[in-house]
């Protein structure tokens, strides 16, 4: 069977967002790896935007085969050395699914889409 999961946002969700100010909320949703990439930038918000719709576009797809609630900080968004993108989750039994995703952003809006194979 085969899952799938969209999401699209605005970056302005995340423009104002500063690890000075905001980072309860930032680490509950994202991982270190993940804040120290997005953070590298000039402009983090399309980064962290973008890995947001990932997760949200995750939990979507696995939403009629896992019947558990699953925490953004427990879905890692990485690159490959290639540039791609990839999940790692952070609970292990998730690890079994095959996982393929997309992610992209422009000026103010961010999309990713998912596909769970299972």
């Amino acid at each position: 069977m085969i899952y799938v999961g969209v999401d699209i946002e605005d970056v302005s969700r995340f423009l104002s967002k500063t690890l000075e100010n905001d980072s309860k909320f930032l680490y509950r949703i994202f991982t270190q790896n993940e804040i120290d990439y997005c953070f590298e930038a000039k402009n983090p918000a399309p980064r962290l935007t973008a890995r947001y719709c990932a997760k949200e576009a995750t939990v979507k797809a696995f939403s009629n085969i896992y019947d558990k609630l699953i925490p953004y900080s427990k879905i890692e968004v990485l690159k490959n050395q290639n540039g791609s993108v990839y999940i790692n989750f952070l609970i292990d039994e998730l690890n079994k699914y095959k996982v393929s995703i997309s992610i992209s952003h422009e000026k103010d809006k961010a999309i990713a889409f998912v596909v769970v194979e299972y």
